[in-house]
């Protein structure tokens, strides 16, 4: 990808827009207030600044760029992209600070901030805000929903079972792979989930973990059934095809999946798991993981519990909620949402059964049902520097939607009543600044570990 090329149109004639004595321009992220989220966790800039701007732009590129550009009906400013090629050796020069990646802020805390380092280049801050902004606000908005949901089953296991901290990082699964719009999304997304949980079916966020977070192996899956499989046997031979899910992968301590609705899930629930098969999935040693596909999302998989209770048998622990027999479980993957899973996990409550008895697969409403309006990121500009070498204050405050100001300087973000909290840099003081350099033209200067940043978000709570 030529990132000269990784911009909106508009932004190829800012260069000629500022006044004529800017030496900088400096502008910052923020999820601002007002979305789904009062917090966000920070994730995902290093995937970019690994995979996008350590590439050098070359004068091939500058002519591809002007070729295209100019044809497109806007100016290009070919001398100044010629010169970061030749003074820079084709790196952007560029001073990117930002919050340590897994830090859970309030939305309106700065995430980032981007300044240029060569007063020639004041026009680059805001040139790159379109691939800057989409590589902050898409993971970072996907571990946001994530660590959210986390926290709502965190919440149930807590109040209903004896063991949270081992249950807790398998019971969101991704399921977004085939939702996503590319194999560069589900990895991006995928990844993000990660930082919450370990089960995951995206197997290009198990690469990009590896990629760019040091993380030889981030999540992990079960053999499991899809209709496809299952159907190919015919109804007439439902029983022999799930027969053969036990015989190719039950075992002592081996779990296996079983999507059961392709035809009558109740029936396939009670007739052929609890009867025809009820002895040989007991034998096996290992766990069946009913998967109920269909049906009122927060009905079905509460009925497919209370019916694995009724036939298997349950125990009741410490808390007093019952807990099947470690032979069966279920997953609940079809309409799988926050508000869903926080239903699910209700009436299971108000039926005495714990929430370790299932967990649930997500997809769209994980990796693709958000966009950037889920958690208001913005980008805008905060402060400029003149030939004098200080900096003053920019900022937008339009009377007809408060909710748009934006902040005025450039920012720093301290430890305040322990949560961070945005102050201008001017007035920081001796206090530690939380935004951190991390780029500075063409050098990567932190390499987080997905290890730091699970553990940064309270991944072991």
């Amino acid at each position: 990808m030529n990132l000269i090329l990784n911009s909106d149109s508009y932004k190829y004639s800012h260069f000629a827009q500022y006044p004529p004595e800017t030496a900088a321009i400096s502008a910052y992220i923020e999820a601002r207030p007002g979305g789904k989220h009062d917090h966000v966790l920070f994730f995902g800039l290093q995937m970019f600044l690994k995979d996008y701007l350590s590439r050098k732009i070359t004068m091939a590129d500058v002519d591809e760029a002007e070729e295209m550009i100019t044809a497109h009906g806007l100016p290009f400013h070919r001398e100044g992209f010629e010169t970061i090629v030749t003074r820079h050796d084709g790196h952007f020069p560029l001073l990117i600070e930002a919050l340590p990646e897994g830090m859970i802020a309030p939305t309106g805390t700065p995430l980032v901030q981007v300044r240029n380092t060569d007063p020639d280049f004041f026009w680059l801050p805001t040139f790159i805000e379109t691939s800057l902004l989409r590589a902050v606000w898409y993971p970072s908005t996907v571990a946001t929903v994530s660590h959210g949901v986390r926290a709502i089953i965190s919440a149930s296991l807590d109040r209903t079972c004896d063991t949270p901290d081992e249950v807790l990082p398998f019971r969101l699964h991704d399921f977004g792979a085939r939702g996503a719009t590319s194999l560069e999304q589900a990895g991006i997304g995928g990844v993000a989930h990660l930082v919450s949980f370990m089960g995951t079916d995206t197997v290009s966020a198990l690469v990009y973990a590896r990629r760019f977070y040091h993380e030889q192996m981030a999540g992990f899956s079960i053999p499991a059934a899809e209709h496809s499989t299952m159907t190919s046997w015919g109804e007439d031979r439902e029983t022999e095809a799930y027969r053969n899910m036990l015989t190719q992968f039950a075992g002592p301590g081996k779990l296996v999946a079983v999507v059961s609705d392709s035809y009558d899930l109740y029936r396939a629930v009670k007739n052929i798991w609890g009867e025809e098969l009820k002895a040989e999935v007991e034998a096996s040693g290992g766990t069946l993981v009913v998967r109920p596909d269909s049906g009122d999302a927060t009905r079905v998989p509460v009925d497919t519990v209370q019916m694995l209770g009724e036939i298997f048998g349950f125990s009741l622990n410490s808390k007093g909620y019952k807990v099947l027999n470690p032979a069966v479980r279920v997953i609940q993957g079809d309409g799988v949402t926050p508000e869903t899973i926080r239903i699910i996990l209700g009436r299971l409550e108000d039926c005495g059964w714990s929430a370790e008895n299932i967990a649930f697969g997500m997809g769209a409403g994980l990796l693709q049902k958000v966009n950037r309006d889920t958690l208001r990121f913005a980008m805008k500009a905060n402060a400029r520097q003149d030939d004098d070498d200080v900096w003053h204050g920019i900022n937008k405050n339009p009377k007809t939607d408060p909710g748009k100001a934006s902040k005025r300087y450039r920012q720093a973000v301290v430890m305040e009543a322990g949560q961070p909290v945005a102050v201008a840099l001017k007035d920081l003081g001796d206090r530690e600044n939380l935004l951190q350099p991390v780029w500075r033209d063409g050098e990567l200067l932190v390499d987080w570990t997905l290890a730091q940043i699970r553990e940064r978000a309270a991944f072991n709570r």
